[in-house]
């Protein structure tokens, strides 16, 4: 029995949780999922009791513990060494870090105006001008790792790295929201949803009961 556990959010809405979540299912990381519902009478007192900041997600392995995307990220890099979490070159794995940081400490009006909602119906909403740069600088970071390594693989950075875990919320948003976007994004986020581990998500997450009102725009 794996000593893992990721402590994550509902997976119709929680953006954070799908970034663990994703890549360690599609590495073949096997671990304990704890879903805990956000935004219910007694989620505050659940999460007190296993995540330090009282967020999701956290992964807890045995007595330690980790929260926030990219620690837990780091985290699983150095356990699990053989599994490629960034590019083995020491470049484009500098690389892969900044955007994934770009992506955990940025774009915030595009993650305000435009929450994860797998079940939405896809249509427009109006976009304030700095959730358009959001959108304009997201597909700029796209276009030019696939212009730099299509030849390894279809993704960022031609294999499946944590940086694809990383923005794979931003497809659900440019889809859920129909957001217009170049042939060459659409064809990265076909990529990304395509995955098993994708599909097995966004499958879980429409089953779920639980409403968030602020997220239903």
């Amino acid at each position: 029995m794996s000593t893992l556990q990721l402590i994550i959010g509902n997976k119709n809405y929680s953006s954070w949780s799908l970034r663990p979540w994703l890549w360690m299912r599609q590495a073949g990381i096997d671990f304990e999922e704890i879903l805990i519902p956000l935004y219910r009478p007694d989620t505050e007192a659940r999460l007190k009791k296993l995540s330090p900041s009282g967020k999701v997600p956290v992964l807890k392995d045995g007595g330690t513990l980790i929260w926030e995307s990219l620690a837990i990220g780091e985290y699983l890099a150095e356990k699990f060494p053989g599994k490629k979490l960034w590019p083995e070159d020491s470049q484009a794995r500098a690389l892969a870090r900044s955007v994934a940081a770009e992506m955990h400490a940025g774009f915030a009006d595009l993650r305000s105006e435009c929450p994860m909602n797998v079940r939405r119906h896809p249509a427009p909403i109006p976009l304030s001008q700095k959730a358009q740069k959001d959108v304009g600088r997201v597909q700029e970071i796209w276009k030019d790792l696939r212009k730099s390594f299509e030849s390894r693989g279809p993704f960022l950075f031609g294999e499946f790295t944590y940086a694809d875990a990383m923005f794979a919320p931003v497809a659900f948003r440019f889809h859920n929201y129909a957001i217009p976007v170049s042939p060459e994004t659409r064809a990265y986020m076909a990529t990304l949803v395509a995955l098993p581990a994708t599909q097995e998500w966004v499958e879980e997450g429409r089953k779920e009961p639980w409403v968030i009102a602020a997220s239903e725009k």
